[in-house]
């Protein structure tokens, strides 16, 4: 069993001041507890942004060459314990050990191994005439991480922070700290100087609204919700704090009536049902020409039925269980709803798969049937469920994709790359896919919308812990 009880301060594992709670650490594959994190409280949130506001001004003002060094070290450390780092994703978030292995894990090391490259080549200061323009770290951040991609999120903003020369308090999700430990655990172990990187472990109410607001906090790095985005943005306001968030995602994949049909319908349903659905920016509302629907349809519902769902620690399963009770809840609500209004289930539908009688296992679940102004088409369900949405022509399947709320991804597919092309820069996302290319860690990530401001990733993703600073005459 696990006991995760002390939060990382000033360089040190400390006990919680603040009055604290134990919460269950859950395998969702089980519904059984595996352990338990104590959640902090304003107090401890305080006491490690004290910490990182303390350690500001040296950090601030260490030489590029000492943050590649502490980089590099951390990137050695962590593919040390690449295995340990996939073994508690699985366990406490579900993600099946393939997955953890070969994407959850690994794309935290990727995070900070293009975070490296970027400190390398970045132009920290230029000259315009007179005048010397130098970008500086912009503070104290305080980095609040969902459960699930969690070592991805938690490399995503702590790995820019650290190369910007920020100090940081970073909140990991309640759901998924295992990971968490083992990342704090590898930079403690590299030598991270006291108060730069904190770690406090609790709950929104409870210590992310208390980071958020925090006066001694500059800016904040959020990636969740929608709705519990705002909040973060509400407690942020009154401290114009700089505010980064990458939020929900409501994704479109256009199928174009050239496209491979086999190869886009069946890529798409794996899309969207990897992770358990549980990405924010999976492709989860497919467009298809109405000539072609029918045929997509039955090869979403073959591709669908053909998907494997089991105990994440099998590497026979596809996909595992949703994250937890409350996840599992919300989305077997969205199916029936989605029933409800007429939409026709086409492959999965309401309950646990035949023969896994508990865990938060879904179904996946394809939708036929389907107009944009359904609640299925338009709410994140953040499960493995498709809706498949016929279209009449290419300009009606653009005005579908960006009808809706959010902006984080789009996905087309054609033969034709020139008329792909065309048709990617017409749709209003951060993010585009062309015929299936895969994530690009150096390219920046984030949306449009309601999914969010500011860009992850690279350069990008440095740039955004960095202020802009001005010396006019300097160069006379």
């Amino acid at each position: 069993m696990h006991k995760l009880d002390q939060f990382y301060i000033a360089g040190r594992w400390v006990a919680p001041l603040g009055e604290s709670r134990a919460f269950d650490i859950v395998d969702p594959s089980t519904e059984q507890s595996i352990g338990q994190v104590t959640l902090g409280s304003a107090i401890d949130a305080d006491r490690a942004v004290q910490a990182a506001y303390a350690a500001f001004p040296a950090w601030s003002q260490s030489t590029r060459e000492e943050r590649i060094a502490l980089l590099e070290r951390i990137v050695a450390l962590y593919k040390a314990r690449l295995g340990d780092i996939a073994q508690a994703i699985s366990s406490e978030m579900g993600a099946p050990i393939w997955l953890s292995r070969e994407a959850q894990a690994t794309a935290g090391l990727g995070q900070l191994a293009n975070a490296l490259a970027a400190l390398k080549e970045y132009e920290f200061e230029t000259v315009r005439g007179g005048t010397r323009i130098v970008r500086e770290p912009v503070g104290v951040a305080a980095l609040i991480t969902p459960w699930n991609w969690p070592m991805n999120q938690i490399a995503a903003k702590v790995a820019p922070a650290l190369a910007a020369g920020c100090t940081m308090v970073l909140k990991p999700s309640e759901i998924a700290p295992l990971d968490a430990q083992i990342f704090a655990e590898i930079l403690h172990d590299a030598g991270v100087p006291e108060g730069v990187f904190n770690m406090v472990y609790g709950d929104g109410p409870g210590v992310g609204n208390a980071l958020s607001g925090h006066p001694l906090v500059d800016m904040v790095s959020f990636t969740g919700s929608t709705r519990a985005g705002v909040q973060v943005a509400i407690n942020a306001s009154p401290g114009v704090k700089r505010v980064a968030q990458e939020l929900g995602g409501k994704s479109a994949n256009i199928i174009l009536d050239d496209a491979d049909l086999q190869k886009a319908v069946s890529g798409g349903v794996m899309g969207c049902m990897l992770n358990s659905g549980q990405s924010c920016n999976a492709p989860t509302r497919m467009l298809v020409p109405r000539p072609l629907y029918a045929q997509a349809v039955e090869i979403a519902r073959t591709a669908a039925a053909a998907i494997t769902v089991g105990d994440p620690r099998a590497e026979t399963s596809r996909i595992g269980p949703l994250s937890c009770r409350a996840q599992f809840d919300k989305v077997q609500g969205l199916i029936a709803i989605g029933i409800e209004e007429g939409a026709r289930v086409v492959a999965g539908g309401p309950g646990r798969p035949d023969g896994l009688p508990k865990g938060f296992y879904v179904r996946p679940t394809v939708f036929a049937d389907v107009s944009n102004s359904m609640r299925i088409a338009r709410e994140e369900i953040f499960g493995p469920v498709l809706v498949m949405i016929p279209y009449e022509g290419e300009d009606e399947a653009v005005a579908i994709a960006n009808d809706t709320d959010y902006g984080l991804s789009g996905y087309v597919w054609s033969k034709d790359i020139a008329r792909a092309r065309r048709v990617a820069r017409r749709l209003r996302t951060g993010n585009v896919h062309i015929n299936g290319a895969r994530s690009d860690f150096t390219a920046p990530f984030g949306g449009y919308k309601k999914s969010g401001n500011g860009r992850e990733c690279g350069v990008y993703g440095l740039t955004e812990f960095l202020e802009y600073k001005a010396m006019i005459g300097y160069e006379a």
